[in-house]
């Protein structure tokens, strides 16, 4: 019997299992659906449909960067001893490689996964049934200059290039590596305390800008002033929000003082020739997912009957 595209894709969402394991599934049982299910729960292959819907919020950030351009991942477990597993740990080391060379998620996942004959979706999926929990690739990002470097920085690091913030910052100059990376370092630490939401006031959410005004508006006319009174108030504050949340106007942590923008052109004075800060990337692990909250003596209860 051949083996169909069709075949192929309803046993892939019946088993969880990667499309070429399926296909060869198929291949050894002649198309038989369900002696092929077994043929991947014999192989292990089809124990990650079981695991799919599980909360995966824990895991790991990896970066990796070559010359000027860098890339960064975001993998996740469901707990935390699975991200000291060395099996998860080089799996995350060599998607952030791979995502190098990738254009987006969709890329990446059906970019050839080293000495496999899988893709990276299928490679995860394997992993999912022999690491034994639930896994995602939740997301990746890039950043590259033109001329300058792409500094890594990595917080509660487990292993080079692994941990659970990353950071990424992208410095565009013909001034020394050396400098350059000193104050990418300096500005990668401000990043990963502050997160940002943007490099400059022009990247702003132009949403997130209009909803802000519209608040202060309100509360400047809730206090009794008048439209065009208000809308003057509001302009000092606007400043103040954007101090909070661009980048380039916060205040550098390390010094407390200075405006970041104004460190970025300091050290370009210093190093005798300009520096541009083009890009930022930053991921927190698991920032964003709900996690699941269990409460084990309510089930037990529930299962007595009390």
């Amino acid at each position: 019997m051949s083996v169909t595209a069709a075949l192929v894709k309803e046993l892939r969402e019946k088993s969880g299992a990667g499309m070429m394991d399926c296909k060869k599934a198929l291949n050894e049982t002649n198309g038989d659906m369900d002696a092929a299910v077994d043929w991947l729960r014999t192989k292990g292959l089809a124990a990650a449909a079981k695991k799919s819907g599980r909360v995966a919020a824990e895991g790991l950030v990896a970066v990796a960067v070559d010359g000027n351009r860098g890339a960064m991942i975001e993998l996740n477990s469901e707990t935390d001893f699975v991200s000291r597993n060395e099996e998860f740990q080089n799996f995350a080391s060599t998607l952030a490689k791979l995502a190098l060379d990738a254009d987006d998620m969709d890329a990446l996942n059906a970019m050839a996964y080293p000495d496999t004959g899988r893709n990276v979706a299928e490679e995860l999926t394997q992993k999912i049934a022999t690491i034994g929990e639930n896994m995602t690739l939740r997301r990746m990002e890039k950043v590259s200059v033109e001329a300058g470097v792409v500094v890594p920085y990595l917080h509660n690091a487990v292993a080079d290039g692994l941990g659970r913030i990353g950071v990424l910052v992208g410095l565009n100059s013909t001034a020394g590596s050396d400098a350059l990376t000193a104050l990418g370092k300096q500005l990668a630490m401000h990043i990963a305390a502050t997160s940002p939401a943007s490099l400059s006031v022009e990247d702003l959410d132009k949403d997130m800008v209009a909803r802000e005004r519209d608040v202060l508006i309100e509360q400047a006319k809730a206090s009794g002033k008048p439209q065009e009174i208000a809308e003057k108030m509001v302009e000092g504050r606007m400043r103040k929000y954007y101090q909070e949340v661009v980048l380039l106007e916060q205040t550098f942590v390390i010094d407390g003082e200075s405006r970041v923008g104004d460190v970025v052109s300091k050290a370009g004075k210093d190093a005798g020739a300009d520096i541009a800060m083009t890009a930022f990337a930053q991921f927190n692990l698991g920032a964003g997912i709900e996690k699941e909250e269990t409460d084990f003596a309510a089930e037990v209860a529930a299962q007595l009957g009390n």
